[in-house]
């Protein structure tokens, strides 16, 4: 209860001065209070930019991050390997090699923004 009313206090704040957006980085916080964070983003008419796709999928504006699926699929490898045997000391740290990018239109409407066609082609899905 107090985190949401700190987010809700934090984000009217930054809202009255007029400057911006935001982005939302990866945190616990972010994820167990992604439905204010997004609704509050809205109707302070502050664009924001997630870490996550569902973040755009429940009505975010723009989410760019790691391709969640394509991490299970590198992992599940790492786990074949090491059931094969493999030494971990013989594994090189991976990052994240895909991301992705989804836009909410129905939020670029309700925020009055038009996505340039060079950001709209880049995008792995458009969502109405």
């Amino acid at each position: 209860m107090r985190e949401s009313l700190e987010i809700e206090r934090s984000l009217a704040a930054f809202a009255r001065t007029g400057k911006g957006g935001l982005i939302v980085t990866a945190s616990a916080l972010a994820v167990n209070h992604r439905a204010l964070i997004i609704n509050l983003a809205t109707q302070h008419k502050l664009p924001a930019v997630y870490f996550q796709r569902v973040f755009a999928s429940d009505g975010g504006l723009i989410s760019y991050g790691p391709d969640l699926i394509d991490q299970f699929r590198q992992a599940a490898g790492y786990v074949d390997r090491i059931l094969r045997g493999e030494k971990l000391a013989n594994l090189p740290v991976q990052g994240p090699t895909k991301f992705e990018l989804v836009i909410n239109l129905k939020t670029a409407k309700a925020l009055g923004l038009t996505i340039p066609p060079s950001i709209m082609v880049r995008a792995d899905e458009v969502t109405d």
